[in-house]
């Protein structure tokens, strides 16, 4: 990709570096590495107002806050954004698992003092690293219980159930000077392909839409949340022809005047094949700033130079073809350079809120379900746990370790494990078991038949199966024991495993 000389074509030296830093301001791009690169410096002198985390720039919290130190040492008001549900979607414990619940775990207890006191202990520790924008939480109501990619994000089904703790996280998270960034609007939990790969759909009318899937935005909105991510879904009802990214009806029409918002638009990520393959990113970007989109999430794809130089020229080819007005770019520059003089004067907050370092477990605990089908003999001696592996979204990536066997390895001391996949599981792993009491892992049963069928093989042979589910519960509970933990975070493997030794 070319650099862009930024003067000449008739706008002047001065006029040329005002668009380009604009044009600069409005990406919020990854880079590879859990240093600094030289071109990151570069480019933030040159206007660059926002960088990203992702999973490949953590070691650990003290390498984060080192990180982030680098970074302001170029720029003090700079926003670092970090993609960081907590539960299955974790950045900060990506090698470990994260030590806080995600949103569907909150959402089975339902006590959104709760949801608060987690939310605020995750903004404690990412201001505490530096971090301070955390594009989170997710808003989406999980309609089709099939949904690849939100399922255990998601708080829940029922539209005021989301609602209530959309406002609550946002109200935690915040109070500790780190901006929230609801997401994906107009809603993507009635979905059902992943818009990292394709263009989802959501066929359903605009007086369903209204009534289900956008009062936890409103929520979100009322609780003062400072930015709001938009979805790479089709929904008719508002725009036949464009994704809620680059729909001016979405983003103009729908978020910022029907309902009023006024805070930070950020896309989703923009190398997602829904954008990158359809429009491509270049064109994606233009077309994101025009319908109303503010800033743009390069996401956790290309992490080099070129890619950043690239989206900066298209942005300033656009303008000076008349494609994209001059204003609009501008306005969306002044809102990222906003909510960055937000966080920083908010910067003491975090050094007010207390540590709760046991909040996590405390929640993960609360939300587990335990269904027993009958009496059944304790779990008292080594077992062997059979962990079944779906393959993971992109969003929650490969790198997360997940399930109960370290813990119950240290509760019953000589216990075995193995991870198994496919038509041949169940007998594979109950060879593996020998003999042994089995704990058969599961992560949404409801949407692979294969690991239906190995559940199967498994209770066939051996009733006495304890069956752990760590992702949606969308099954019928079985098995001697069964325990929802409704999600996947390492302190819900803690709980989980807690409730199989308790029987």
């Amino acid at each position: 990709m070319t650099t862009l000389v930024t003067t000449g074509s008739g706008s002047g030296s001065a006029a040329g570096d005002t668009l380009t830093r604009d044009a600069l301001a409005v990406l919020q791009p990854g880079f590879a590495g859990t240093t600094v690169p030289d071109w990151v410096r570069r480019r933030l002198g040159e206007g660059l107002a926002s960088v990203a985390l992702f999973g490949r720039n953590v070691v650990d919290e003290a390498q984060v806050t080192a990180l982030t130190a680098q970074l302001r040492a170029e720029r003090d008001d700079l926003l670092i954004a970090i993609d960081e549900e907590s539960g299955d979607v974790t950045r900060l414990d990506v090698r470990t698992g994260s030590a806080l619940p995600g949103n569907h775990a909150l959402g089975a207890v339902d006590d959104p003092d709760l949801t608060r006191a987690v939310s605020r202990e995750l903004g404690r520790r990412l201001a505490a690293c530096g971090v301070n924008f955390d594009w989170a939480p997710s808003a989406d109501v999980n309609a089709n219980p099939d949904n690849p990619v939100i399922g255990v994000r998601s708080f829940g089904a029922d539209t005021d159930l989301v609602a209530r703790h959309t406002a609550a996280w946002v109200e935690g998270l915040q109070s500790t000077g780190v901006a929230a960034c609801t997401k994906h609007f107009p809603g993507h939990g009635d979905t059902n392909v992943d818009s990292h790969h394709v263009v989802p759909r959501i066929d359903v009318d605009a007086e369903t839409l209204f009534a289900r899937e956008l009062p936890p935005f409103r929520a979100a909105i009322a609780a003062g949340t400072r930015a709001i991510m938009s979805a790479h879904i089709l929904v008719p009802a508002l725009d036949p022809d464009r994704p809620g990214t680059l729909s001016p009806r979405v983003l103009t029409e729908l978020l910022r005047g029907e309902l009023g918002y006024q805070g930070l638009i950020v896309t989703d990520g923009i190398d997602m094949h829904a954008i990158s393959g359809t429009y491509g990113m270049a064109h994606g970007v233009v077309l994101a700033i025009a319908a109303g989109a503010d800033a743009i999430c390069v996401g956790g794809g290309p992490s080099d130079e070129g890619t950043v130089l690239g989206l900066r020229d298209a942005l300033v080819a656009a303008v000076r073809s008349g494609e994209l007005p001059e204003e609009r770019l501008a306005d969306a520059a002044a809102r990222v350079r906003e909510l960055a003089s937000w966080t920083a004067a908010a910067r003491g907050d975090a050094a007010k809120t207390e540590p709760a370092p046991e909040i996590g477990l405390t929640a993960a605990r609360r939300a587990v379900r335990v269904t027993r089908s009958g009496p059944a003999a304790p779990v008292d001696a080594p077992v062997y746990v059979a962990q079944f592996n779906p393959e993971p979204n992109i969003a929650v990536g490969d790198q997360t370790p997940w399930g109960v066997a370290d813990e119950l390895r240290r509760l019953l001391p000589g216990s075995g494990d193995g991870s198994f996949t496919g038509a041949d599981a169940g007998a594979l792993a109950l060879a593996a078991a020998d003999g042994r009491r089995i704990v058969a892992v599961v992560r949404d049963e409801h949407r692979h038949d294969w690991m239906r069928t190995a559940l199967d093989t498994l209770l066939a042979a051996r009733p006495d199966t304890v069956v752990v589910e760590m992702g949606l519960p969308g099954a019928a509970p079985r098995g001697a024991l069964h325990i929802a933990t409704y999600g996947a975070a390492r302190v819900c493997g803690v709980a989980a495993a807690e409730a199989v030794v308790a029987g």
